[in-house]
């Protein structure tokens, strides 16, 4: 062993939910084996999703978005290595190096890296003030100068844009919401649902073009508007880049792992090389409620469900990967909740009336029920979980009326 290098039975790459899920679990299941995280951040594993919403508008505090606090890594036996970003893996010799040249050789290593946030690629997409919305440092810089900011453009209408948007709507700021396609969730939802939210920024004052990429963001060294691929200039002094992920696998795939969408992995979470599993945003696995399709789920859930999979099969126990997706964004008093997955959908049903603000819709494939968005409708999520889970098949009359507890359904299915 070389003088810089250290060594432990179990080495996590990554400090997001996947990263210290994984930790936490095995300690739970009883693994007394060391065990180091190493995130290439400054900061202790913190929760994402609260970035583009409760963080964002100051309404949570970093101390209260941290996973666990400082302490209980340490009573537990956990190594947190922040600012450890790796840059290679030697699987046959069992090791990894980091950007600052350290050495760390392990016996079994988790992959939970997560991904970066997609940028621009347009002239002036390096000016100060385009942001992306990934990390606490990125949250941290847009906070900083807000104050300073009268007009913000949004690149991007998934959840991520939109989040931001509601938060930067209830500052007080004019916001312009940018989406490439014709609709809003285009990638995650069915046109009622695209059409609900669009609607709901309209009425509170979100400017929202689609069918609209950027040609070129202006300005010196500071934003000074975006201009459109038709043309059109919409002046701002900040811009908000919200287009989604690459994995953050570049050095597993060096290395030899096989993956075109990130890193595959099997049932178990085990990559194709030796002693290394994958989990999380970067981990693409083949998932039954995508019809067996071979997909990346970015989601918290995914995350910890498939972190809990790998800690019970490193502490000796038998475990599969096969839980049901599930996914939430909050954008004003409006509270969705997802599961399943809708691609692939050939009937939507909505029930309840979306002009009082809380209802859901329901995806059928195949006469099954495949997936629900219910907004402001935590009942219908919680019943509706199980009619997914089953695949089950249910009357759409009954599905569409909400004085039948979809529970109901759920025992005749």
């Amino acid at each position: 062993m070389a003088d810089n290098e250290d060594n432990f039975d179990v080495v996590i790459v990554g400090g997001g939910h996947g990263g210290a899920q994984v930790a936490i679990s095995l300690r739970q299941q009883g693994y007394e084996g060391s065990i180091a995280l190493l995130t290439d951040e400054p900061d202790l594993p913190y929760e994402r999703p609260p970035l583009s919403k409760e963080y964002l508008a100051d309404e949570k505090s970093f101390e209260r978005i941290l996973i666990r606090p400082e302490l209980f890594w340490a009573d537990r036996g956990i190594e947190v290595r922040t600012n450890s970003e790796v840059v290679r893996v030697e699987p046959l010799r069992k090791r990894l190096t980091t950007a600052s040249g350290q050495i760390i050789s392990y016996g079994q290593l988790i992959w939970a890296a997560g991904g970066r946030a997609r940028t621009l690629s347009c002239p002036g997409a390096d000016l100060r003030a385009v942001h992306t919305v990934r990390s606490r440092q990125n949250v941290d810089e847009i906070k900083s100068t807000l104050s300073r900011v009268s007009r913000i453009v949004v690149v991007g209408g998934g959840y991520i844009g939109l989040e931001a948007a509601a938060v930067f709507s209830k500052l007080g700021k004019p916001v312009t919401v940018l989406e490439a396609q014709e609709r809003v969730l285009a990638r995650v939802a069915g046109e009622p649902l695209s059409r609900f939210f669009e609607s709901e920024h309209r009425a509170h004052g979100v400017d929202i073009k689609l069918n609209s990429t950027v040609d070129a963001i202006l300005g010196d060294q500071d934003v000074q508007a975006v201009r459109l691929s038709d043309g059109e200039i919409i002046p701002c002094e900040m811009v908000i880049v919200g287009i989604g992920i690459i994995p953050s696998v570049a050095p597993l795939v060096a290395a030899g792992a096989t993956g075109s969408n990130g890193v595959d992995v099997d049932a178990h979470c085990r990559t194709s090389l030796a002693n290394i599993y994958a989990i999380g945003d970067c981990a693409a696995h083949r998932n039954w409620f995508a019809g067996g399709r071979q997909i990346r789920l970015e989601s918290v859930q995914n995350a910890a469900d498939q972190a809990a999979v790998v800690a019970q099969i490193m502490s000796g126990k038998e475990a599969t990967y096969e839980a049901v997706p599930w996914f939430w964004s909050n954008q004003y008093d409006l509270k969705l909740q997802t599961v399943g997955l809708s691609n692939g959908h050939d009937q939507v049903i909505i029930r309840g009336e979306p002009a009082e603000r809380s209802f859901s819709i329901i995806y059928l494939r195949e006469t099954r029920v495949i997936a629900l968005d219910c907004v402001n409708a935590t009942r219908d999520y919680v019943q509706g979980r199980k009619l997914v889970e089953a695949g089950a098949r249910a009357d759409p009359a009954a599905l569409s009326d909400p004085n039948i507890p979809l529970k109901s359904l759920v025992e005749l299915a």
